[in-house]
């Protein structure tokens, strides 16, 4: 039995994470501040006795080196996600993803803990000349405030394995689908469609090439990628073998809902100011661990539908 620190935990990763470390056996220790996350999602790991919640901000360094104090390894999975609306607030990202992760590594030293899975992404790598785009692609410029977030907390990490001899896997993923997913594409479709059927406005031209994720399929390569790696520093890209386009997704989801909507295009090759037009990962190293996703993005897409459909009161809580 090994103990866990997962940050995020009430979240759409972390809870997912939760319940499966639980599953395994292990001692879990979870932070979440509820800013996003939902308590319901952990309504099966509070009745679980290897379970303990701390409710607290990663930015109270204080209370977070009490919360860490057990743990012996960090699954750092808490950030602002908001990738769209970075620019409305930009204290927000350097805060919650920059910062945060700052605290997260001293509360770690203050434990002794000295493994720690990032949840970073694949917007570091900006509007990649090289695509499908390798871990050890050349540095980009970076186009939104979260990438520059997370390639600063990537930073950060890398140097505390270097200076205190931490272990890091640093994870840089697609867009990821499931089971208790609250933001993103599918969940604003699903909402605008169940609003009204008949039309659905969609940012940029719907051609933007964009690749996603199983959830079940993410949180099995992290466990193996912890296990696994030897290095100090293990950058891993987590995706799937392809993408597709925006109006690929739009037409699975409404399939599904059984409609056919207008769709009614804002013009441009993105949806937004940072918004990479192609995401499309390499994950030829993750893959030589032994793991190949299990699902497909339309197989991911359906899912993710059929839990929204199951479960609208999730649109009134993040409201």
């Amino acid at each position: 039995m090994s103990s866990y620190v997962v940050t995020g935990c009430a979240g759409f990763i972390g809870s997912n994470l939760v319940d499966r470390l639980l599953s395994c056996g292990h001692r879990v220790i979870g932070v979440d501040n509820f800013s996003t996350g939902q308590r319901k999602f952990l309504n099966s790991a509070l009745s679980h006795s290897n379970f303990k919640l701390f409710e607290i901000d990663l930015l109270d360094l204080d209370k977070l080196k009490q919360a860490f104090a057990g743990g012996e390894t960090v699954f750092h999975l808490a950030a602002n996600a908001d990738v769209r609306f970075g620019t409305d607030h930009p204290r927000r990202d350097l805060e919650q993803n920059t910062i945060a992760t700052y605290n997260v590594l001293e509360a770690m030293r203050a434990n002794a803990i000295q493994k720690i899975a990032f949840s970073s992404t694949g917007s570091v790598y900006g509007e990649s000349p090289v695509v499908p785009t390798p871990e050890d692609g050349p540095f980009p410029v970076q186009t939104s405030l979260y990438g520059a977030s997370k390639a600063a907390g990537e930073g950060l990490i890398s140097a505390y394995c270097e200076g205190f001899g931490f272990q890091s896997c640093i994870f840089r993923f697609v867009s990821i689908l499931g089971e208790r997913y609250t933001h993103g594409h599918v969940f604003d479709f699903y909402h605008k469609l169940k609003q009204d059927p008949t039309r659905l406005p969609v940012l940029g031209n719907g051609k933007q090439r964009k690749s996603y994720l199983y959830v079940q399929d993410c949180i099995d390569a992290m466990l193996l990628a912890m296990d696994k790696s030897k290095e100090k520093v293990n950058i891993y890209n987590l995706g799937v073998d392809g993408y597709c386009e925006v109006n690929d997704s739009i037409g699975w989801i409404s399939a599904e809902l059984g409609v056919s909507p207008k769709l009614e295009y804002s013009g441009g090759d993105r949806g937004w100011i940072g918004d990479n037009p192609f995401i499309f990962l390499d994950t030829k190293k993750i893959q030589s661990l032994g793991w190949k996703p299990k699902f497909s993005i339309r197989e991911g897409v359906i899912k993710t539908v059929e839990y929204l459909r199951a479960n609208e009161w999730v649109f009134e809580a993040r409201e």
